[in-house]
């Protein structure tokens, strides 16, 4: 007989059941979210994951450009580029990009700047490799191979970078590229710069960027767990940038440099015919080399507190007044208006006054030149003669004259940063000093004094047009391009200087300059071998007082006049004009004409016969090594010379402190 079961069991029973049903739907449900994740994952989501394995497995890289490079009208390498040892931060492969840069500075030498710019240009590359350090050195190569399993996402690459075999030379001209700023990462095309970090920065360096740059090409690339390469699976190749010609002839910028070795000035040479520049010298100049890789905090300041200013381009944005050169600019002038002709004669007594005003405004001469006509003017450079035609002219006619020859205006040179220089006008300076024009400064301007102020290189551009008979130029360094991109260069006058007189009168403008060679101010540098015309000027840096006479030995030489020398050559058929500034050089017959002369006997006489050629490599390297000894024994000259100064300030403060306390003692 069975025994009845408790309600214990029953109960029992039926919570051993309610576990069974809870565990099973636990199951089931367990079950059917995994079915559904696997689903979701193999189905719904299938693309979307199939695309991140194959970019964990596949790897797109950014294939660089190698940058156009750039040469002189004959060919000769002006910018090169050579490979060096790049370090490189891939930012998807690096957790701590901070912390991996802090570990890495004492083996490349990276300052706290560096990182903090590495840093912002991270945050701005969409995870594209970044640039350590460019021109890793053996030593540096040696230490970050000790270390390398320690640096996941750095590696060390071959590189094409820029090198500018010419230092100096041509600094102010070709310029130079650096690595792209935060600024400029905003306004660039990030594809058209993928895998490059330069970009130019002044100069033809920078007008021609989009020129030279090239295009970027990639590849496709399959990798394992760590990063590295198993097999291109396709490529793009890249478009590199257009080569460069230039109408700059070594040659001549290198007689051009050495004539102004050692002073302050620029020299411009254009072609008359069509505008070509043959030689743009500003000096003293820079290397560019060392701000391709990123020159040294110490190094640029000692290049921007310099006082002689080696960053700064004279030719291009030095405003000067132009004193004398613009005379036969202005002496044409008084034909357009008709208020002088030829023959037409005034009166020189050594100085002149405006009507009603006793000031005298003099002549250079002492006493005068007695009777000037237009010719005689130019010559003799004869100050009285512009004083009165420029009052019968009026400062109005004036500037509307000399803005034909480009003053107050850019050359529109293929070069950033030109300065326009200041043609004065009644205008002009009511909006810059909200003043009214006075009649003695009209005076002043006549003569390329006052307001008035020019770039040399507009002086050489006025004198290459009256050269060619009033064809208007534009002056230009490319002379031709060779690359995928189409380029039309200038080859030509781009129009005429409206002008109403003839032809005639601007022969005769340039016989009078050519007698201002054979016996006037410029007579120094007459040569029988071939013909020159030229106009010398002093410019004053600082006011005489009435009454009072230039004393050159009185004043600092920082206060020195300038001295201009402005001409072409050969007269019958100009093919060089050039235009010398040397700050505070003194007279222009004595100081800048004999340089001219020196460009106009090398272009005219030996280019051809026997040409100056840039030094061959090897004499390159020992060029390098002598300036890079000389560079170490002023750097430690400098330096000795700044402990010296802290020392002395810090024995004259302590010296300070601790005379009160001598006084306490003694009372």
């Amino acid at each position: 007989m069975k025994q009845p079961i408790s309600s214990d069991i029953r109960q029992e029973n039926r919570s051993f059941l309610n576990r069974i049903l809870f565990a099973a739907l636990f199951i089931f449900l367990g079950l059917a979210v995994l079915l559904a994740r696997y689903w979701y994952l193999q189905v719904y989501s299938y693309d979307k994951y199939t695309t991140q394995a194959e970019n964990n497995r596949v790897k797109l890289i950014s294939d660089p450009p190698s940058r156009g490079y750039i040469y002189d009208r004959n060919g000769y390498l002006l910018a090169d580029n050579k490979p060096v040892f790049t370090a490189m931060l891939s930012p998807d492969e690096v957790e701590n990009p901070k912390r991996t840069l802090e570990l890495l500075a004492p083996v490349f030498e990276l300052s706290d700047e560096d990182i903090t710019d590495i840093l912002a240009r991270i945050e701005q590359s969409k995870n594209d490799p970044v640039t350590i350090k460019i021109g890793i050195n053996d030593q540096q190569m040696a230490q970050f191979s000790e270390r390398k399993p320690f640096f996941k996402g750095v590696s060390i690459q071959s590189k094409l970078t820029r090198s500018y075999p010419h230092d100096e030379l041509f600094a102010h001209v070709i310029g130079y590229v650096g690595r792209i700023n935060d600024k400029e990462s905003k306004e660039i095309d990030k594809e058209r710069y993928a895998g490059t970090d330069l970009i130019g920065k002044i100069g033809i360096e920078k007008y021609y960027e989009d020129l030279l740059l090239g295009k970027a090409g990639h590849q496709a690339v399959e990798t394992n767990v760590h990063g590295e390469i198993l097999r291109k699976l396709e490529s793009t190749p890249p478009t590199p940038g257009n080569d460069i010609y230039l109408s700059l002839d070594y040659g001549l910028q290198k007689v051009a440099q050495d004539q102004l070795n050692g002073r302050r000035g620029a020299i411009v040479a254009i072609d008359p015919q069509n505008g070509d520049v043959l030689a743009f010298v500003s000096n003293p100049s820079f290397d560019p080399n060392p701000f391709v890789s990123g020159i040294s905090f110490k190094d640029y300041g000692n290049l921007r507190d310099d006082p002689d200013q080696p960053l700064y381009n004279r030719a291009l944005q030095g405003m000067y007044p132009p004193a004398s050169t613009i005379k036969p600019f202005e002496g044409l002038g008084a034909i357009h208006y008709g208020l002088m002709g030829w023959n037409d004669s005034i009166y020189d007594p050594g100085y002149f006054t405006l009507p009603g005003d006793s000031h005298r405004f003099r002549d250079w001469k002492k006493g005068g030149h007695g009777t000037v006509n237009l010719t005689k003017s130019i010559v003799m450079s004869v100050d009285t003669y512009y004083y009165k035609l420029s009052y019968q002219m009026g400062i109005q006619r004036l500037h509307d004259w000399m803005v034909r020859f480009g003053f107050g205006s850019p050359t529109g040179i293929d070069l950033p940063g030109e300065k326009s220089g200041v043609m004065p006008s009644p205008k002009w300076k009511m909006d810059t000093y909200d003043k009214a024009w006075l009649p003695g400064e009209t005076i002043s301007v006549s003569i390329g004094q006052g307001y008035f102020l020019a770039t040399p290189l507009q002086v050489a551009n006025a004198t290459a047009m009256t050269a060619n008979l009033g064809k208007k130029l534009t002056p230009h360094m490319l002379k031709r391009s060779e690359g995928a991109a189409e380029v039309h260069p200038i080859d030509r006058p781009t129009g005429q200087i409206e002008f109403n007189g003839t032809e005639a009168d601007w022969l005769k403008m340039r016989d009078a300059m050519e007698e201002t060679v054979k016996r006037g101010t410029g007579r120094g540098i007459y040569t029988p071998r071939y013909r020159i015309a030229g106009k010398t000027g002093t410019a004053q840096v600082k006011s005489i007082a009435q009454g009072k006479s230039y004393n050159k030995s009185a004043l600092d030489k920082r206060h020195w006049d300038h001295a201009w020398f402005t001409g072409f050559a050969p007269v019958d058929d100009p093919q060089i004009a050039v235009a010398v500034l040397v700050e505070n050089g003194g007279g222009g017959s004595h100081t800048a004409a004999p340089i001219g002369r020196a460009l106009f006997d090398y272009w005219m006489l030996r280019r051809k016969s026997d040409p100056i050629v840039p030094p061959s490599p090897e004499e390159l390297e020992i060029i390098r090594a002598q300036k890079a000894e000389a560079k170490a024994l002023l750097d430690a000259e400098r330096d000795a010379k700044e402990a010296a100064e802290k020392a002395a300030k810090e024995a004259a403060e302590k010296a300070l402190k601790e005379k009160p306390a001598a006084n306490v003692a003694v009372e």
